[in-house]
């Protein structure tokens, strides 16, 4: 039997066991492929799932460019129906040979009964499930769920040079490097996130509970919360995973809402941890009805600069304690 998804994508160190592991939980509550899933917990990007979906499928991909500007004749070869239907975008028609972009070749089948619908040779390729709905709700008007908003609405710019970004990393690198305090390296933590979210929290572990630390665009400092099983952060911290969706108004969240004045339709919160220890949470959000519109991944790579830096810092001052 064909492996799944995502244990090839395990096999292939691309995600590891315990990331796999979260996006079938996350898939469970939310839907979609898991493909998907795994890049809006920012364990890969959208293009790095691409590249894996062609060769696991042994179907070739399409370059974003290719999809960004479709001529109407093109599109007219495929009624709004059958293209919601199949999930399928048509890109490229020569003579009898339509190349349409696919979220799912399979089976067979799908493709011969395409084929008998349109008249045409199908030629199929892979895209992702979200830059296949962002171009469904672009060219046909199918709208998307509001989980793939946010992801979807930045695929266009992930193809842009990169220089700029891995320059801006590297500076980003180079000042967490050289805070020497842990105020200094939450600062930057908040400040960085900060330029990408409306309202941002970090929340330092006390006791078998979270309480404020610092804080933009909200007000939590000071404020304690308590870790319940199934709330918001009693599973970040207990699983030390990432979560990302909407605040569920259940009982273990009342605080959190109380603080939030509300349940945002989108938000984000993750360990930070120094090796295996967990030392607080990052929470982020864009306010109560707006969903996150940036690239999770580099919130990642964020956290991940923090954690060495809090080593560096508490390294240092035992140093200086001696």
């Amino acid at each position: 039997m064909k492996m799944k998804l995502g244990e090839a994508l395990v096999k292939d160190g691309l995600i590891k066991n315990d990331q796999l592991r979260a996006a079938l939980d996350r898939q469970v509550m939310f839907g979609g492929r898991i493909g998907s899933n795994i890049v809006e917990l920012g364990y890969i990007k959208e293009q790095e799932l691409a590249g894996f979906l062609s060769k696991f499928f042994n179907v070739p991909g399409v370059k974003p460019s290719l999809l960004s500007s479709i001529e109407a004749e093109v599109l007219g070869s495929i009624s709004r129906e059958v293209a919601e239907k199949f999930r399928l975008i048509p890109f490229r028609k020569d003579r009898k040979r339509l190349h349409v972009a696919m979220s799912d070749p399979y089976p067979p089948q799908r493709i011969d009964e395409l084929r008998f619908i349109t008249g045409f040779d199908i030629i199929p390729h892979i895209v992702t499930e979200m830059r296949m709905l962002y171009a469904l709700e672009k060219y046909y008007g199918i709208e998307r769920n509001l989980r793939y908003i946010s992801t979807g609405n930045k695929l266009d710019e992930e193809e842009a040079p990169k220089e700029t970004a891995q320059q801006e990393l590297l500076k980003l690198k180079e000042e967490f490097a050289s805070a020497k305090t842990r105020d200094e390296v939450i600062g930057l933590l908040l400040h960085t996130a900060g330029k990408l979210y409306t309202r941002v929290a970090l929340f330092v572990v006390k006791g078998n509970g979270l309480v404020g630390w610092k804080s933009r665009g909200l007000n939590v400092e000071n404020q304690s919360f308590e870790l319940h099983s199934g709330s918001l952060f009693g599973d970040v911290l207990s699983r030390k995973s990432y979560y990302r969706g909407p605040l569920l108004r259940i009982p273990g969240n009342a605080a959190l809402v109380e603080a939030l004045n509300g349940t945002p339709q989108d938000c984000y919160a993750a360990p930070l941890m120094i090796r295996d220890k967990v030392i607080g949470l990052l929470y982020i959000d864009n306010g109560n009805r707006s969903v996150l519109d940036a690239n999770l991944g580099y919130v990642n790579k964020i956290l991940s600069l923090a954690s060495y830096s809090f080593e560096i810092s508490i390294l240092r001052k035992k140093i200086l304690d001696l």
